[in-house]
């Protein structure tokens, strides 16, 4: 696979849909859990999301591999985001980021983007990828990387 653009995910629904809907926009790739440390990040996510809505869409992919804080099933997550933090960006089916179960979108984005020393494998919950308008992966970010650092960030980007 070439670009980002190639590749279809579940949503909470079970439904598949087309990354290249989201062609021609700027997207923020992150894999969440609802019971985890880094979780209050939904409400800096939801923040960048709305000030950036014109340019940016924000993808949650709930994943459970991280000390099992993300139990509940799609529908428990859907309702935890909206309840909890009012979250407007979509939110995924529950998936699987490192391993041989991976969704093949967080393959691709490990590869594009490596993390600390070199390696693929994402270590926690809220590592985030950056994608171009274009499909491109051009920032790979650390669980503990904040969404107003990204926001900086973005401003340089978006211009």
């Amino acid at each position: 696979m070439s670009d980002i653009y190639q590749f279809s995910v579940k949503n909470a629904q079970g439904e598949l849909v087309s990354l290249a809907q989201y062609k021609g926009k700027w997207l923020l790739i992150v894999n969440t859990a609802s019971q985890c440390g880094f979780t209050p990040q939904y409400e800096g996510l939801q923040t960048l999301y709305q000030e950036y809505s014109d340019k940016l869409t924000i993808l949650a992919f709930p994943c459970n591999q991280f000390g099992q804080q993300e139990p509940g099933n799609n529908q428990e997550i859907l309702s935890f985001c909206d309840s909890m933090f009012k979250v407007e960006f979509p939110v995924f089916a529950k998936i699987d980021v490192n391993g041989d179960n991976a969704d093949p979108l967080f393959k691709f984005l490990k590869q594009q983007q490596k993390g600390i020393l070199g390696t693929e494998s994402i270590k926690w919950n809220f590592t985030k990828f950056l994608v171009s308008p274009k499909g491109d992966v051009v920032k790979r970010y650390a669980s503990t990387t904040k969404p107003e650092k990204i926001g900086q960030d973005l401003k340089e980007y978006i211009k």
